[in-house]
């Protein structure tokens, strides 16, 4: 049998590594011909066209071809030109490359959402209208950002 272009990839998955997104997928079969590089493309805050990060995500890169990974800062997918918000998931697909051409798309995988903790609270003050002899009102301002989804209790120590 005579070599021919890789077979298409499986879909591959994202997951958050600090303040990093790591895609992984595993490498199809090359049939007969080595993939030298792939195309890995992260959806856009549109939720319909892809991009790729040729920082840090070029497909090129023989480390990138030999572990079938990358890692892409999250500021990254938050800027131009993925404009991805605080809680969206994040999408990607691969295309491997052999000397015979390009495999078809892999299914779009996901897993991954932009979340942080949230910003701290601010203001924090006693809330002289619940005072009592066994209470102690206390009262904030919830920090700028939410990281990403909203915030469900706070935990108040003293």
């Amino acid at each position: 049998m005579a070599a021919q272009k890789p077979e298409r990839p499986t879909a591959p998955t994202t997951t958050i590594s600090g303040s990093n997104v790591v895609i992984d997928w595993q490498a199809p079969t090359d049939n007969g011909s080595p993939i030298y590089s792939y195309i890995i493309q992260i959806r856009r805050a549109d939720g319909t066209s892809f991009a790729t990060d040729s920082t840090d995500c070029d497909g090129n890169k023989a480390a990138i071809v030999s572990q079938t990974q990358c890692t892409v800062p999250i500021s990254t997918l938050r800027a131009a030109s993925f404009q991805l918000p605080w809680g969206a998931s994040i999408h990607a697909k691969v295309t491997a490359i052999n000397l015979y051409g390009l495999s078809e798309e892999s299914p779009v995988g996901n897993g991954a959402y932009i979340l942080t903790a949230p910003d701290r609270p601010i203001n924090l003050a006693e809330f002289y209208a619940s005072r009592s002899e066994t209470t102690l009102g206390v009262e904030w301002t919830a920090g700028a950002a939410n990281g990403g989804a909203p915030v469900l209790d706070y935990r108040v120590t003293y």
